[in-house]
């Protein structure tokens, strides 16, 4: 293993419990979260597969499929975000488990999340907190936060849609995210509650209109989206899901791909398909939109979130700065706010932590989750 150093300006002067924090994966977001977390104060460690230099954070080189440098990695840590593809997390999260440090990740995969409750069952000493990214993680924490001002609640309507703002062609997209991860969404069925069970349903059905800020959108069933609020609410919600937002015709082009030319067997095959016809693009902008339906003091009410982050330019070391996409900042951010709170003792330290028992305020007033008050507002 190589290591490169950088200097680390800290900004945070109390007593934590989180003070060395290893990033493993330096890819779209990885690079942004090391970034992150070192303003935060923290000392950082990015990992990553490929030799990486010139960064304002210490580096080293790992393959993760390599356990015993994996675990002797991370023994030098107090705790570990994994910023790795889906099927790679369970690898960083059992070796979290092995040498005793507190694991985040950005995963929606439900297997993975499933193993990684299993391990905080049996290693209750630190805190596993997966689902830290947008959704699952930060959709849920805004839902979670106004259903709390409820006296009860018939239903939670949760959406995230990652978009490009001048979208073309038929599907009005741009995989700014991991096209793997995309498929597996629009692929994998959906766990739901209706009529106060949960339920599992096929993706992309359920197609709604949704306008913000004067953009017609359109939305639909997605799995992964909820995390663990279904087990979280069953019995207290009649009605909880969460849907993907697209422009209008997206699901229509993407039933046709699956479906009229049978690729449903070819995920492989399809995520490269897409990405090489609607590559990434720097104008993005993330939409979210979360309402709550209910009572409150005896009267029906509906209360909704709504915000558009577009991309922001963030300190880069040295008095440089750098611009980001939004579904870059708005996902590392989230997740380094959530280390930030577990780190002050704001979370729990010990055991499985859910994104649905993390306030949305105490979110916001991290020094890292800021950004969130400070960006998306819409007139």
């Amino acid at each position: 293993m190589t290591t490169s150093t950088a200097s680390t300006a800290s900004t945070h002067t109390t007593t934590r419990s989180i003070n060395q924090v290893g990033v493993v994966g330096l890819g779209k977001v990885g690079e942004l979260v090391a970034g992150l977390l070192a303003d935060a104060g923290f000392k950082v460690i990015g990992y990553d597969a490929r030799p990486r230099t010139g960064l304002r954070f210490e580096t080293g080189e790992l393959d993760v499929a390599d356990a015993g440098a994996l675990q002797e990695a991370l023994r030098g840590v107090d705790a570990v975000l994994s910023c790795l593809p889906y099927d790679r997390n369970i690898e960083v999260a059992e070796a979290a488990a092995a040498v005793g440090c507190h694991y985040f990740d950005l995963t929606e995969d439900v297997p993975t999340t499933a193993r990684v409750i299993e391990l905080a069952a049996t290693h209750p000493e630190v805190a596993f907190v997966p689902q830290c990214g947008l959704a699952p993680g930060l959709i849920g924490i805004v839902g979670a936060s106004l259903a709390q001002g409820f006296d009860t609640i018939r239903s939670i309507e949760l959406k995230v849609g990652a978009l490009p703002q001048n979208p073309t062609g038929l599907l009005g997209y741009a995989f700014n995210w991991s096209a793997e991860g995309v498929v597996n969404e629009y692929l994998n069925d959906c766990e739901v509650l209706r009529s106060g069970r949960r339920q599992m349903v096929p993706a992309m059905e359920e197609k709604e209109r949704v306008v913000i800020g004067g953009i017609e959108l359109e939305a639909a069933l997605t799995s992964g989206g909820l995390g663990t609020m279904c087990q979280t609410y069953e019995g207290r919600v009649q009605r909880l899901d969460y849907k993907t937002m697209r422009y209008p015709g997206h699901f229509e082009q993407m039933h046709f791909l699956f479906d009229e030319l049978g690729l449903r067997d070819r995920r492989e095959d399809v995520g490269a398909m897409l990405v090489a016809a609607k590559p990434p693009v720097n104008d993005d902008i993330v939409y979210l939109h979360a309402a709550v339906e209910g009572c409150k003091d005896g009267q029906p009410f509906r209360e909704n979130f709504v915000r558009g982050y577009k991309p922001i330019e963030l300190p880069d070391g040295e008095g440089a700065t750098r611009t980001w996409r939004a579904i870059s900042w708005t996902t590392a951010a989230s997740a380094v706010a959530v280390v930030e709170l577990v780190a002050d003792g704001r979370l729990p330290v010990a055991g499985f932590v859910r994104q649905e028992d993390i306030a949305l305020a105490d979110l916001i007033s991290t020094h890292t989750g800021r950004l969130f008050a400070d960006h998306g507002r819409i007139s």
